[in-house]
């Protein structure tokens, strides 16, 4: 039988190209949570399937798990999601570190999908977490963080919008306006969950099979019609909702005030799968008409640890997937060339003798954390200068009986062929050549 050398089926292999792209992408984003002072994590990729029946939603559970019962007959899944780990570790230390926590990971996940544009079984994750902390400083974080990241890969309000709402006001909708009880309105938070998925025809028609009293009707309708902050504040208003749930006016102010309101609006649609939600929720959207699609989404969960008999704890987060990720960096064209591969020296040499000299000064160059490539034999000029184009190389290097002896290296400029003699107790002025 003839092995199929293709991945498996919504995974994908990282070829040095493609994975030069992860590594740039995975460099960014550690980099922004560091910046605001987030530590890295990990978990297994191993977790007991009731970890997630205790707070992911339903679809996910029942249609996405990749799910076994082991050798010793425990039911374990592999990881869909990090949060519900996340959850696990954070209350084994949680009465022990000062808070707030701030964690940050970038796990791969597997979820039993249909592959499709921008969706694959396998992905990576992007997840920064915030526990402890008052949850309108905590959002506020949250959503600068996201900001930051989109900004440091080149996009700006132009590209992407952050659309929000909170869980606190949907519930005050369907619950205290409308009087929806439990089931009917959680089939409503799932309607409206696929609200831009499905088109307003289909949406319609998943609304009229609900069966909403009339009154309920009119009040939902209105509802929908609030497309922004100003607007929502004004319904709020007048249907008496308590501000002190959810200040949305001070929300909105605060926002102002950071200077990043311009990259965010209020939308009635967004309200999360996951059920594990408590307050606010928000995802970030491609502006693109091509591409006009979240590319990830987070918010509060002030119940998780509960589940672990810890006491509530608040806590903000989001996850950004590296597959959407990169569709929205490639439509924007904000992704670098990745073809070749970055490296500093091509050391070459031109007889037998020269190999031992040769093999010593790479030796010391990559002490001084100076990529060198050297070529295992000895290689003509023209030849030479391809290989070092095909590997990224910034400078070559020729070596002969006539370095050897006089203990130097003749460095020529890729880009400018500028040569310079080196000599080898000094090369560390290599360095130079390469700003």
């Amino acid at each position: 039988m003839t092995l199929n050398k293709k991945s498996y089926k919504g995974t994908r292999d990282f070829f040095p190209k493609l994975k030069r792209n992860q590594n740039y992408c995975f460099s960014k984003m550690t980099e922004v949570a560091e910046l605001f002072g987030y530590e890295p994590y990990d978990g297994p990729l191993l977790e007991e399937v009731e970890l997630y029946k205790a707070k992911s939603g339903e679809e996910l559970i029942d249609q996405q798990i990749y799910s076994f019962t082991d050798r010793g007959n425990r039911e374990v899944a592999i990881r869909p999601e990090m949060t519900p780990t996340l959850a696990r570790m954070v209350a084994q230390i949680c009465k022990e570190v000062p808070r707030p926590i701030r964690w940050y990971s970038i796990p791969n996940l597997m979820r039993y999908e249909r592959p499709q544009k921008g969706r694959l079984r396998e992905h990576w994750q992007f997840n920064v977490d915030i526990f402890g902390a008052k949850n309108d400083f905590a959002e506020l974080e949250i959503i600068q963080m996201a900001i930051m990241l989109f900004n440091n890969f080149g996009a700006d309000e132009n590209h992407f919008e952050i659309l929000v709402n909170n869980r606190i006001i949907i519930d005050f909708v369907f619950n205290d306006l409308m009087t929806l009880n439990k089931n009917d309105s959680y089939k409503l938070y799932k309607i409206i969950d696929q609200s831009k998925k499905v088109g307003p025809d289909k949406f319609k028609i998943l609304l009229d099979e609900l069966g909403l009293p009339n009154d309920a009707k009119a009040i939902f309708t209105n509802y929908l019609k609030i497309n922004s902050f100003q607007e929502l504040i004004i319904f709020l208003k007048n249907h008496n909702f308590e501000f002190t749930k959810w200040d949305a006016e001070n929300f909105y102010q605060n926002l102002k005030d950071l200077k990043i309101d311009q990259y965010i609006n209020f939308d009635t649609s967004i309200v999360r799968g996951l059920d594990y939600y408590t307050g606010l929720v928000f995802e970030i959207f491609d502006k693109a008409p091509n591409n006009n699609r979240a590319l990830c989404g987070g918010g509060v969960y002030d119940n998780l640890l509960q589940i672990f008999n810890e006491a509530q704890m608040t806590g903000v987060g989001f996850g950004l997937g590296d597959v959407t990720l990169n569709h929205f960096l490639e439509n924007h064209n904000l992704l670098p060339d990745f073809t070749d591969p970055i490296n500093d020296i091509l050391l070459t040499y031109q007889n037998a003798q020269s190999e031992s000299y040769t093999l010593h000064i790479g030796l010391e160059l990559r002490k001084l954390n100076i990529k060198t490539i050297i070529p295992p034999g000895e290689i003509k000029v023209k030849k030479a200068f391809n290989f070092a184009e095909n590997k990224g190389c910034k400078l070559i290097a020729f070596i002969g009986d006539n370095e050897v002896n006089n203990k130097t290296i003749q460095i020529k400029n890729m880009k400018t062929k500028e040569q310079t003699t080196i000599r080898l107790k000094d090369l560390i002025k290599i360095k130079d050549l390469l700003n």
